[in-house]
């Protein structure tokens, strides 16, 4: 296994939390991507009673390394550099964009899909079985409408502990299943404003349920590894339904803000996304975004496979 470089950690995390940002797109599938997945599980699981006998025992340094502190911070720390920086952005290009953007993670979770699909080690009629089960709840899940919840300090610390989950998950996205539970705008505007005590309360949710779901993920690895692999390629296919570019609304709800947002949609071709919404499709340059994508995921892969020289 090659060793990674700090620098190289940094700059995944900074992948993580661009993709973390956005409903639809996965952070765990960034790290499955350049090969970090099992080691931040294992370091995530190593975060334990264990831990805490080390560092009584032997001392923080043995504790810090007992956890890979090195690696989780500086993860960490490529994360949040990323979700506090591009927060704005993101939400800027998918307000004035939508159609190129969602094209673009289109191409990315296609090409992620295969990425995850070529690393099965056998075929047989449980992972095809598996591949299916994964498609279903994913595509069950983007189907779903969004509800609409106050931001009080509890739900928030719950919707932190369910989306952390998903966030960890190749092809569930933590944003969208915020978006789901009503909370992604409240997120979304607590990290532009500085909300300290959301932003504490939403940490706290995900802390707990961070620690808890790597160890259950990691023992599915160590054990059903291809039928784990074959239900998160699942996942990610069945995810494609929910970055379609080109979505027809067919009706509306008032939020608590008296904002318009959209209930229900429907996919529908370039052809009748023009008749339906009278707006370009804009096909040839969506094809261009798509390719993007893809190549952004064979640019994870390269590096993600490349040896990095350590000092």
């Amino acid at each position: 296994m090659n060793k990674i470089t700090p620098l190289g950690v940094y700059l995944r995390g900074l992948a993580m939390g661009a993709a973390d940002v956005v409903p639809g797109v996965s952070g765990g599938t960034v790290a499955f991507i350049t090969g970090i997945y099992q080691e931040l599980l294992n370091s995530i699981r190593s975060i334990n009673v264990g831990a805490l006998k080390t560092l009584i025992t032997e001392g923080p340094l043995v504790a810090w390394r007992h956890i890979n502190g090195n690696f989780l911070l500086l993860l960490m720390l490529g994360i949040l550099t990323s979700i506090f920086s591009l927060a704005r952005v993101i939400s800027f290009l998918l307000e004035q964009y939508p159609v190129l953007i969602w094209s673009f993670f289109f191409g990315l979770i296609a090409a992620s899909s295969l990425h995850m699909a070529r690393q099965l080690t056998q075929w047989n009629g449980r992972v095809v079985l598996a591949i299916v089960f994964g498609v279903l709840i994913a595509y069950t899940v983007s189907v779903l409408k969004p509800a609409e919840l106050p931001p009080t300090p509890l739900l928030v610390f719950g919707s932190g502990a369910i989306a952390i989950c998903a966030m960890i998950l190749p092809g569930i996205s933590g944003s969208f299943i915020l978006l789901l539970l009503g909370m992604y705008a409240h997120i979304l505007a607590a990290v532009k404003q500085l909300d300290l005590l959301l932003l504490a309360c939403f940490t706290a949710g995900c802390g707990i349920g961070l620690l808890s779901f790597a160890s259950l993920l990691s023992w599915l690895f160590g054990r059903f590894q291809d039928m784990t692999l074959a239900l998160l390629t699942g996942f990610l296919i069945g995810s494609l339904y929910l970055v379609w570019p080109w979505k027809h609304t067919l009706s509306y709800y008032e939020n608590s803000h008296g904002e318009l947002m959209a209930l229900t949609r429907e996919n529908v071709l370039p052809g009748s996304f023009l008749e339906l919404t009278a707006s370009d499709p804009q096909t040839l340059y969506c094809l261009v975004a798509a390719f993007f994508g893809v190549f952004a995921v064979l640019l994870l892969e390269f590096f993600g496979a490349k040896p990095e020289k350590t000092q």
